[in-house]
């Protein structure tokens, strides 16, 4: 029998007497330097695994400069699809020396047949394979199925609606006779809610009588879930909307309650009391306690093998929520109407997860009028940095006062920045595009906003000119099509990242698509008719794909004191499985800046 490591998929998908009959069916074979293993239309007879070498994957009716398409060394798999397909389509060539483990064809078919998902893993897309190795990050036993795909109808409660009629001391003995913390009151315009919190101020606070009804008491506005939704995006929806409670909501009938302390009881993971430390902090010491534990919170998101879409939204919740308080804390409530505190950059899109440089800025009414506004800017700016935020080095920040200004002043920033077109102006414009609203009067932004839309959404020189910035970076992809394998590692973020995040942002400014997210500009991209529903689903897979690899190196940073390069992704240290990801993912950045280029004319750049 030989020993062959069958740690990574699609031997994972096998089971252990399938992976047993993979040992006991395979041979090692030997080639020789430029020996050809696999000819142009040949019949598979072997699916072949590399143990030692380098093999070329080539296309024979190319020009010889660019007839090596592909790169294959340990632990790579190839031959499955000449054995599917009846034939190869590309010659394969060692070349070095090379010992490939050989899977015979009869057996290969017979794993197909007896596993499905192993048969399916060779035609499968670049997104289930992404979910593959997330999957396969999981720790501990608790999986994606185990946690990410928990529903909300597996945690709600049965909920407590009673007629508007109903006296408080009713609702009281309702409450502690249920033992809960709420209830729903029915009415003409559909059902409220009622905390002990409000029943408790109702009679104290209000001085109501104990006889009264509970119409006028409570919330009539709900915040609602659906119960085919995740658990895990109810805690979003919770922390966003600073709730500790949602209605499930089934075709517009209340069919449940979740309660905050449900999810966390759910997840059984302490990490996700973060969310909770958050809203019960009543202090800047509490609130920089709780803000500390978010690298935590990441670890065990990650661990889990929680999907990052997911995971970045949550992170965004808190981060915004975590701002939101220090603003509550240092700026007095009267001008909260009159003010709106915006950040910007990959925290204004919500895709920043662990905390970075400040980018941030404030949008005031015309006719506020606020003496110290400046210093409690600067008292705001330095209460970020203690709560883990560093400064920015490019100095955007409300301490700033070019970061500062009324409605009518940022408008007329924007119509400078516009008619200006340099490289600061456009990056300011970018970052504008991306800003996100997290304190004060978010309808502020919303106008500044609008009229940045207004001024670029149809001018067709400024997009090329901001379009062309997608070229700075090359894509670290050797000339045949492989992965570069630079010692120091490939920069994910301005081979991988940049390009898709900025293309992206183009295509939406273009389009007047106001989400900031990238995953949701991709999603209104798709339904607008401007990219394929395939490609930009590729492409929301890539993005993952490589900020996953990055946080990975982030991560690493942290834990070696600074010592590795958090943008630095070393190919050489990446699974089978990661590094035909990133070369299929850097493949698709390659065919998004082609697009780009047509569409904006780049080529003339």
């Amino acid at each position: 029998m030989v020993e062959v490591d069958l740690s990574q998929p699609p031997f994972t998908l096998l089971d252990e007497a399938g992976r047993e009959r993979v040992r006991q069916g395979v041979d090692l074979a030997y080639f020789d330097r430029d020996e050809i293993i696999l000819e142009t239309g040949q019949a598979g007879e072997n699916l072949f695994l590399i143990h030692k070498g380098e093999v070329a994957e080539v296309d024979p009716t190319l020009p010889a400069a660019r007839s090596r398409i592909g790169h294959y060394t340990r632990g790579d798999l190839f031959g499955a699809i000449s054995i599917l397909n009846g034939k190869s389509r590309y010659r394969f060539r060692a070349e070095q020396e090379s010992l490939c483990y050989l899977l015979p064809k009869a057996l290969f078919l017979e794993l197909c047949d007896d596993c499905p998902p192993f048969a399916e893993f060779f035609r499968q897309t670049l997104a289930h394979k992404a979910r593959l190795l997330t999957e396969q990050r999981a720790e501990g036993g608790v999986t994606m199925a185990g946690f990410m795909l928990a529903r909300v109808d597996e945690c709600m409660r049965e909920p407590l609606i009673v007629p508007a009629a109903t006296t408080i001391a009713e609702a009281v003995t309702t409450i502690n006779e249920r033992h809960a913390d709420s209830l729903l009151v029915a009415g003409d315009a559909g059902p409220g809610m009622i905390t002990k919190t409000d029943l408790l101020n109702a009679l104290v606070v209000e001085e109501r009588d104990r006889d009264s009804a509970l119409d006028g008491i409570g919330s009539a506005e709900l915040i609602t879930v659906g119960p085919g939704q995740y658990l895990f995006e109810a805690l979003v929806v919770m922390t966003r909307h600073k709730v500790e409670r949602v209605v499930v909501v089934e075709k517009g009938v209340p069919v449940g309650v979740v309660e905050l302390t449900d999810v966390l009881s759910y997840f059984s993971s302490r990490s996700y009391v973060v969310s909770l430390q958050v809203e019960q902090a009543e202090s800047l010491e509490a609130l920089a306690a709780a803000s500390r534990r978010t690298p935590e919170l990441v670890k065990a998101l990650m661990a889990q093998g929680v999907k990052l879409r997911f995971a970045m939204g949550l992170l965004a919740a808190l981060n915004g929520r975590i701002m939101h308080k220090a603003w509550g804390f240092l700026v007095d409530e009267r001008y909260h109407r009159d003010s709106c505190l915006m950040v910007m950059g990959s925290e204004g899109r919500g895709e920043q997860i662990l905390k970075t440089d400040q980018d941030n800025g404030l949008i005031l009414t015309d006719d506020l009028e606020w003496p110290g506004c400046a210093e409690q800017m600067q008292r705001l700016t330095e209460t970020l940095i203690e709560l883990g935020y560093p400064p920015c080095p490019g100095n955007i920040m409300v301490s700033n006062p070019e970061w500062v200004g009324t409605v009518t002043q940022w408008r007329e920033r924007i119509a400078r920045w516009a008619e200006k077109r340099d490289g600061d102006s456009l990056m300011k414009l970018a970052i504008m595009l991306d800003s996100h609203a997290v304190a004060g009067n978010p309808a502020l932004l919303d106008r500044v906003r609008d009229e940045l839309f207004a001024r670029c959404s149809g001018d067709e020189l400024l997009l090329s000119y901001f379009a062309r910035t997608i070229l700075r970076f090359s894509t670290p992809l050797t000339l045949f099509g492989s992965l570069k394998r630079p010692q120091h590692g490939i920069d994910i973020k301005k081979g991988g990242i940049f390009p898709i995040v900025h293309g992206v942002r183009v295509m939406a400014l273009e389009r007047r698509i106001r989400p900031t997210s990238t995953l949701e500009r991709l999603d209104a991209l798709a339904a607008d008719g401007r990219l394929e529903p395939r490609f930009a689903e590729d492409l929301g897979e890539a993005l993952s794909l490589f900020t996953e690899l990055r946080l990975k190196q982030q991560l690493a940073h942290l834990d070696s004191g600074g010592e590795r390069k958090p943008d630095r992704v070393v190919v050489q240290e990446l699974s089978s499985l990661e590094r035909d990801l990133l070369r299929e993912a850097l493949h698709i950045v390659k065919d998004f800046k082609q697009r780009l280029s047509h569409r904006f004319h780049l080529e003339y750049s």
